[in-house]
């Protein structure tokens, strides 16, 4: 029998196969540390819980096993809401240990007391404080089951003196774990009517989003017999646009190409496991949406024709029901469109840009994805960062982009790349970090260098919060307090004994980066890039021109596109000539 109920927790995670738990020492949570300390389990020692609970999402994210954050009592819990809500929104196999102040003290208002089970229960899919070493032994293989079996975060709420309890028979914790994904395929009644809706539509466009990670090949096939442009989500881009000679690119506030136009001009448009939340950019007549979650069909725009099931199972279903459509002629027109608007932008940002400072973000985006291993890992910021990576990293199947796509917090892509890095210290991690991002938890760079994780950080250092200048345009405000002063993050890590660069000429930005890729060990890579480098998205109403002319300020209204071009370029080469 176990020593006490937390060397029983940390036995269970070991079987488990945990390798790392992220968190800080301290307080209620000890008993669980010394446990750690003389196990297998490594401990990652952050700056901060977020951070914690953010890296353990990266972990899970990239690896798809579970992954575990933990906090001590008090503030540490509330450090970690803010990572957990992203890791739960992201469908992370994240269980957070909150430990909790000594269970007789509960209600007192105790030193740090909080109330745990109200504080993650938005953020969390199963959340329990375990009372008693008995009752814990079973609610830990509930947690771990939930949180593996895709029910989002599980959260266990332990008090200090709960935790130092003698270990009880070990029963519920040594079930075996399901991990299974079961394969959903659609009613027949709504498989045939989608099928049917296909047939009867001259023109059909698809919408893609992350739930076609595993149905690229079905998506293309599908496709390939209806001649339908393929657009897609952020959500998605990793996982469709490679290969895809449908490719009309992405809609959305950070879209490019031809996908707007294509959803809108289209009789029939099917959302393809995409929970996509901007409902403005979505058209409402006639839609078909395909989800394995049917609490998200029609949540986003008036759905027609509704089908529950995995995107691949569905489409398999259907696709020897449909009558093969011989005219392509609504798939080329917008192939044409996508790629003259794809080499507008790309003249535009490439026109004497080496000799451009501050320097082009656009720019070096793109040396990154050129530079960057085919098999790489970045995370992004929010805001501006996560323009740049949507338009310039290039997708090949192997790559993989992780971002706080749902929750849309700053400060995401550093702890992110830790726990993706920590998984793997030997595929590449780059981080598309902000300065306002950067700045937010800074101290996530001591631990980068405690670990000796080989991340590779880019700041775009633009000394402003880009993203919410361009908001306060588009709403016809001046912009305020978006600016702040220059900081050198370089000079920052050097003090933090990081390796670092600091690049502001734009000819010696690809050898400096070439060769800060190349280094051993983490590396900062400092870019002072042009405060007014600003994304507009690709469908602009009145309503934002306005707003624009009220704010009285001057703004690129075109940012580039990286090798999208060279996609949509070969996608021409499929069109039939006359």
């Amino acid at each position: 029998m176990a020593k006490n109920f937390a060397d029983q927790l940390v036995r269970t995670l070991e079987a488990q196969g945990v390798k790392r738990i992220y968190g800080l020492v301290g307080d209620s949570l000890n008993p669980i540390v010394d446990a750690v300390r003389r196990s297998s389990i490594e401990w990652v020692h952050v700056r901060n819980e977020e951070a914690a609970a953010f890296a353990a999402e990266g972990e899970s994210l990239v690896t798809g096993e579970l992954a575990v954050c933990a906090g001590s009592c008090g503030p540490g819990n509330t450090h970690l809401v803010q990572g957990l809500y992203d890791a739960h929104r992201n469908g992370a196999k994240v269980l957070a240990i909150a430990s909790h102040i000594p269970s007789v003290q509960i209600g007192s208002s105790f030193f740090q007391e909080t109330h745990p089970e109200q504080l993650f229960a938005e953020c969390s899919g199963y959340c329990e404080m375990v009372n008693s070493a008995e009752q814990g032994e079973r609610v830990l293989h509930h947690a771990i089951q939930s949180t593996v079996g895709g029910k989002g975060v599980s959260v266990l709420v332990i008090p200090g003196d709960v935790s130092q309890q003698a270990g009880a028979e070990a029963v519920f914790s040594t079930s075996t774990i399901a991990a299974g994904r079961p394969v959903v395929y659609p009613d027949p009644r709504e498989a045939a009517s989608l099928a049917q809706a296909i047939n009867e539509a001259e023109t059909v466009a698809l919408f893609c989003g992350a739930g076609c990670k595993d149905a690229h090949a079905e998506v293309m096939a599908l496709a390939e017999k209806i001649k339908a442009p393929v657009g897609h989500a952020l959500g998605g881009k990793m996982y469709i646009q490679h290969n895809n000679p449908f490719d009309v690119g992405m809609s959305g506030l950070l879209g490019y190409g031809a996908c707007h136009e294509a959803l809108h001009e289209a009789d029939l448009v099917i959302l393809l496991g995409t929970d996509f939340p901007y409902n403005s950019f979505l058209p409402t007549r006639n839609v078909a949406q395909v989800d394995i979650d049917a609490a998200h069909i029609g949540r986003r725009t008036k759905v027609s024709t509704p089908v529950v099931g995995d995107v691949a199972a569905t489409i398999e279903n259907i696709l020897p029901h449909l009558e093969e459509k011989q005219d392509r002629s609504f798939l080329d027109k917008m192939l044409k469109l996508h790629h003259k608007k794809l080499k507008d932008v790309v003249e535009a940002y490439t026109s004497n840009v080496e000799q451009h400072t501050p320097i082009h973000p656009e720019f070096i985006a793109n040396i990154i994805d050129e530079e960057a291993a085919s098999n790489a890992i970045f995370t992004v910021d929010t805001g501006m960062c996560n323009v740049w990576s949507a338009r310039y990293v290039t997708p090949n199947g192997a790559r993989e982009m992780l971002g706080s796509f749902r929750h849309g917090t700053m400060a995401n892509a550093l702890p992110m790349a830790i726990g993706a890095q920590a998984a793997d210290t030997s595929r590449q991690v780059v981080s598309f970090s902000g300065d306002g991002g950067l700045a937010m938890l800074l101290g996530e760079l001591l631990t980068v260098k405690l670990h000796e994780l080989p991340t590779k950080i880019v700041v775009f250092n633009n000394s402003s919060l880009g993203m919410v200048k361009l908001e306060m345009m588009v709403e016809g405000l001046p912009e305020f307090q978006t600016d702040h002063p220059q900081v050198d993050f370089a000079a920052i890590a050097a003090a933090v004994g990081i390796k670092h660069v600091r690049i502001t000429d734009p000819a010696q930005a690809r050898t400096q980066i070439r060769e800060a890729f190349a280094c051993e060990g983490p590396v900062l890579i400092d870019v002072v890039t042009d405060p007014n480098a600003l994304s507009i998205p690709p469908h602009i109403t009145m309503e934002m021109l306005t707003g624009f002319s009220k704010a009285a300020v001057k703004t690129v209204f075109d940012g580039g596109v990286g090798h999208m071009l060279d996609l949509a370029t070969s996608n021409l080469r499929n069109i039939p000539k006359p």
